[in-house]
């Protein structure tokens, strides 16, 4: 096919506020898209909110858990790419012919897309400013939209079953998969989550937990260390 599906897997846990936001920016997004929603168990309407929306999006139930979710979503889905989105996430309009240029190359692997935090506000351009310097160093979260060829994805096993990590886990897999490319997008997310910490305590909790991570400390007690330190 000229043009492949694109499977886009969206975790969500009670994102009544968000979801139909996410989906309604499907309706006219250029390119051959499958939209799944994995919900975790929500509690505000969520599952329903998704099944009901104009976009034909399919939506299933899967274990609690942000890695459970996307690998129970990616088992769910037909496309020759998947692609991992948040829920409070927007692609750019080119985004499907980004994706098919890149994986027109047969040794791109994946990638993820640059990225910009909603909001004309210094902080909202410093913590764009901050990412941008670490994907150039090869860091990336799931929060700028992860895309992976289907079969790399099941040689790698998907995502590892942790709480907290599980996107830069897989993305260090990835890279040592094959060659991976930060497509220009950019995609653009919410800052609002962060603004509340403020931009060094925001910064000084994604450095110190990947180097804890690194340095070989439990993911469940880096989820406890992060919420205390958010």
């Amino acid at each position: 096919m000229s043009s492949p599906l694109v499977s886009v897997i969206i975790p969500a846990l009670d994102e009544a506020t968000a979801i139909s936001g996410v989906l309604d920016s499907f309706l006219d997004l250029p390119g051959f898209w499958e939209v799944i929603v994995a919900d975790g168990g929500s509690g505000d309407g969520t599952a329903a909110l998704s099944a009901s929306h104009p976009l034909p999006a399919r939506v299933i139930t899967a274990q609690r858990g942000r890695a459970s979710q996307m690998n129970a979503g990616a088992a769910a889905a037909s496309g020759e790419v998947l692609l991992f989105l948040h829920a409070d996430t927007r692609l750019p309009r080119g985004a499907h012919r980004s994706i098919m240029e890149a994986v027109s190359d047969p040794l791109v692997c994946g990638g993820n897309f640059a990225i910009r935090f909603d909001g004309d506000d210094w902080f909202s351009a410093a913590l764009g400013a901050w990412y941008a310097l670490q994907r150039r160093l090869g860091v990336y979260y799931g929060d700028s939209a992860i895309w992976i060829r289907r079969p790399v994805f099941d040689r790698l096993h998907g995502f590892a079953p942790i709480p907290i990590m599980e996107d830069y886990d897989l993305v260090r897999r990835l890279q040592h998969s094959g060659r991976t490319c930060c497509l220009p997008g950019p995609v653009i997310t919410s800052s609002r989550r962060w603004k509340q910490s403020g931009l060094v305590r925001t910064v000084a909790s994604w450095v110190l937990i990947r180097w804890l991570y690194l340095a070989g400390v439990s993911p469940t007690r880096l989820a406890r260390l992060y919420r205390r330190i958010r």
